[in-house]
Order: structure tokens, then sequence, then C-alpha cells
């Protein structure tokens, strides 16, 4: 009989949950404080970088611009003066001195920009040298047109040869020497803001090189107490089975000694007790009381005698040991029947092939504990049980429609532990499922390869 089952996942895994190491958690503790002291670091050189460039670069970049500026003013200067010497224009030396007045503005402005955005390593003595020569050019410009405006020309053009001109290449000299060196202060800059970038760059590679080995000896370290730690799983895994092995078997011992003693002592006990009854039936009077007496005695020990035969083959059928796991199904499920009051569907299907020994016992055991869940949980009125005799495999389903199955209730039961260890014994699968969509019913399915069966 087939049913419908759902991919639903099986739910008796015991999952192991392992705490973090305190070797790890160091481990994480000192990459954070590196990757923070790193960050300050990185944070402090990109704010002096930044200042550095703000304070230093981009003022003498527009410190040379002004100067630039006071230097082309200059120029125009020593232009007009040459003209005013050379005396090829018919026109008087007063003419130039709109041409004069022009420049003085843009110089003063020039002048004015320049000191608000001097550079900080400028000395007060350039900044007042350079004022100075400022003024005294303009003063001596003013005298000379002083004198131009007078009858006597030629002492004008010998103020300008002499005393303007003078001024002028001094004042041109002293830009010049500042334009020098903003250029040196630029210089020095771009080297020092080489030094920060190969710096920082050095330290990213310092840093990474860091990380690297930590991640490195923290990876070791994991694998290395994994290896342990699996190493020791390992071994616990290997005493655990070989206690579950003698525990079972003890338990397999110890039920096949109280069924024997069952069946042999107490069976020949009542047996030789039903017999003395009869005979002592048989010698009274027919019709007196104490002949019906002992015939009802007899009757209770025959009862009783076919209880402990039962309860003798319950505990362990002696039928596995001699016809196999198959005929003691056979006979097993209609016992169930009987005694559950519920309906049970025995399918069997494929070649059979012989399963004896501790291997029908196991795979026995596991379908009497899921009938007696069923019986006692699932409040079920039918159940199916499915033997499959694969190439390679034997696989043995027990199914229900009731109340479905509560792993977080059940799944410390002694039994389902039981169940585990004998499919673990057999190197089988033992799955638990939900045979409906809905959560309803429980699909107990054990599958044990053919070769654990045989061997």
């Amino acid at each position: 009989m087939s049913s419908s089952q759902s991919s639903q996942p099986a739910f008796g895994a015991r999952p192991l949950h392992r705490s973090p190491t305190p070797g790890l958690f160091l481990g994480l503790i000192v990459t954070l404080a590196a990757v923070i002291v790193y960050s300050i670091y990185s944070t402090r050189q990109i704010s002096g970088l930044r200042e550095l460039q703000s304070n230093l670069v981009d003022r003498n970049r527009k410190d040379s611009l002004q100067l630039l500026r006071i230097q082309n003013d200059l120029n125009l200067l020593a232009l007009a003066m040459r003209d005013m010497l050379d005396n090829d224009e018919p026109y008087p030396l007063t003419a130039w001195s709109a041409q004069f007045d022009r420049v003085r503005t843009d110089l003063d402005d020039a002048l004015r920009r320049e000191q608000t955005v001097a550079p900080v390593n400028r000395t007060p003595d350039q900044e007042q040298y350079l004022q100075n020569s400022v003024a005294q050019f303009w003063d001596a410009a003013d005298r000379t047109f002083a004198l131009a405006r007078g009858p006597d020309q030629d002492e004008a053009r010998t103020q300008i040869r002499i005393s303007l001109r003078a001024r002028q290449e001094a004042l041109s000299t002293a830009v010049s020497r500042l334009l020098v060196q903003n250029n040196e202060s630029e210089e020095q800059a771009a080297q020092r803001i080489a030094e920060i970038y190969n710096r920082v760059q050095r330290q990213v590679y310092l840093f990474f090189t860091a990380t690297l080995i930590a991640i490195l000896f923290t990876s070791l370290y994991l694998i290395r107490s994994n290896r342990r730690l699996f190493a020791q799983l390992e071994t616990l895994s290997a005493q655990r089975s070989e206690l579950a092995q003698k525990l079972i078997s003890t338990q397999e011992s110890t039920l096949r000694h109280i069924s024997r003693e069952l069946h042999d002592e107490f069976g020949q006990i009542l047996t030789a007790v039903g017999a003395m009854l009869t005979r002592a039936g048989n010698q009274a009077p027919e019709g007196s009381p104490l002949r019906a007496d002992l015939r009802e005695v007899c009757e209770i020990a025959q009862t009783t005698l076919d209880k402990v035969r039962t309860l003798s083959q319950a505990l362990h059928p002696v039928m596995l040991e001699e016809t196999g796991l198959e005929s003691t199904l056979d006979w097993y499920l209609p016992v169930v029947e009987r005694q559950a009051g519920i309906d049970v569907f025995y399918v069997k299907s494929g070649h059979p092939f012989p399963v004896n020994g501790s291997a029908a016992i196991h795979v026995y055991r596991v379908v009497q504990e899921a009938l007696n869940n069923l019986t006692r949980h699932s409040e079920a009125n039918e159940a199916w049980v499915r033997l499959r005799f694969q190439p390679q495999a034997l696989e043995v389903e027990v199914e229900d429609h009731g109340k479905g199955f509560d792993a977080r209730a059940t799944h410390q039961g002694i039994g389902l532990v039981a169940m585990r260890e004998r499919a673990d014994l057999l190197s089988g699968t033992l799955e638990f499922s939900h045979p409906s969509s809905n959560g309803s019913g429980t699909l107990v399915r054990l599958t044990i390869p053919r070769e654990k069966l045989e061997a």
C-alpha cells in the first residue's frame, strides 16, 4: 500500500554546537585593535597631508601668481622708463604719468593680495623690505614727475636713470627672490608629500602583512583545534558506539535469558501444575464441587501458561533465530493488531533474501519500537508496514496518519535513542518525517545495506 511523501527534512538529527575558543576571541580583539590603531594613524597622516597642501602648497601657488603679477607690473614700468629715456617720442615726460598711475593701482592691489596669501615661512623682514622698496620706488617716481613738470627735463631723465631704474631693478630682484623661494618651498612640500605617501604606503603594506600573518596563525590555530576536536569526537563516537553495542547486546542477552526462563522454567512448572490438577480432578467423584474447582484452577493455569508463552515470545521471539526476520514479522504484526486494536497493512516487495542473527534482531526491535510509539502517541486507527528487499539494501517503513511526531517532546526518549543506535550498528540510516504536507502523521524509514545483513 503506497502513500504520498513530502520532501521534508528528517528531524532526528543531533547537531553539535561549539562556542568560540579563547584563542579565536583573542585573535579577534588583536585584529580589531590593529584596525583601530591603523585607522587613527591613517587619519592623522591624511590630516597632516591636507594641512600641508592647504597651508603651504596652495598658499605658495597663490602667492606666486601675485608675485608674477607684481613682476609683470614692474616690467611695464621698466619699459615705460626705457621709452622715457630714449626720447624718441615728441611727448614730455609727464605724458607717462597716467600709465604710471594705472600700474601703481594694479601694483598696490597685487601687493595687498600677496600679503593675504603670503607663505607661512615668509619672514617679517622680507615683508617689510618689499613694502619699503615699493614705497621708495613710488617716492622716487613722484619726485621724478615733479621735476618733469618744471623746465628741467634733463634733470628728470637723470633721476630716472640713476634712482628710479635702480629702485625698479632692486624691487624686481626682491620679487624674483621671493618667487625662487616659493618654488623651493613647493619642491620641499612635494618632497614631504612624497615622503608621507611612501610612509603611508609602507604602513599599508605592513598592516596588510600583519593582518595576513594574523589570519594565517588564526587559521592554523583553528585548523589545529578543529583537528583535535574532531579527533576527540571520533574517539567519543567510537566509545559511544562500543558502549551502545555492549548495552544492546546486554539487553538482548537479558531478554533472551528472561524469555527462556519464562518458557522453560515457568512453562514447565505451569504444565506440571496443570497435569497434576487434571489427575486430581479425575480422581475426584463425578459431579462433586471439588472436581469443578480443580477443573477451574486447571483452566486458570492453562491461561497463565499461554500468557507466559506470549510474553516470552514478545521479549525474544525464538523464531527470529529459527526462521528469520520475514517470518517473525508475519507472526508479530497480527499480534499487534489484536493487542492494540488497530489495522496493520503489511506490504512486502522485492526478492527476499535471508536476514538472520543480530541484524534480524536489530531490525525487529526498530519495527517493534516504532509500532509501540504509534500505539501510544499517534492516536491512529491504521498503520502501514512495508518491507522492501532491494538489490543493495533492505528498507523497512512504519507509517501512520495520526497526530504526528513531536520531536521536541520525545527525541530524548530511550526508545528513539536505541533505534538510532541499532541503525548505526548496522551502518544504516534512520529517518523520521511527515508523510503528509500538513505535518500530520509519522513515517519511520530504516535502510540497511545488504552486506551488513549478510555479514
